[in-house]
């Protein structure tokens, strides 16, 4: 059996379920989000402050950065595996592809990072 070193999961089970859970997450936050903004028309900046720093909120913002990079990876992984092939950029294929994906690691490292400061960096 061949495995990839660039997968997020084990397999490509794992990575749907994965990319499921983290769907199902981000859309049940959007959803709170969507929520909490119309039951609060008169929403000041204190009580959005309040909220956005109340440690289940900053747990939740923490899983929901670690779900988007998660998704993201996937997505992406999936994008370059199946769009960077030698069919479409001949024998270079494979440097391509490797580079692409360590472009998309590194930025989104750099998401996640920036986000967990953001996130953390006011409590």
């Amino acid at each position: 059996m061949v495995t990839s070193v660039t997968s997020f999961g084990r397999n490509g089970l794992s990575d749907w379920l994965v990319q499921r859970a983290s769907a199902v997450l981000l859309a049940l936050y959007t959803i709170g989000l969507i929520g909490y903004l119309v039951c609060n028309p008169g929403l000041e900046f204190e009580a959005w402050k309040a909220l956005m720093t109340s440690t289940p909120m900053l747990i939740i913002n923490t899983l929901v950065v670690l779900a988007i990079a998660a998704h993201a990876w996937i997505g992406l992984w999936i994008v370059t595996t199946d769009y960077l092939t030698r069919t479409q950029l001949g024998g270079a294929a494979t440097g391509v592809r490797l580079l692409v994906q360590s472009l998309v690691v590194l930025v989104l490292l750099v998401y996640v990072l920036w986000g967990l400061l953001m996130i953390w960096g006011g409590a």
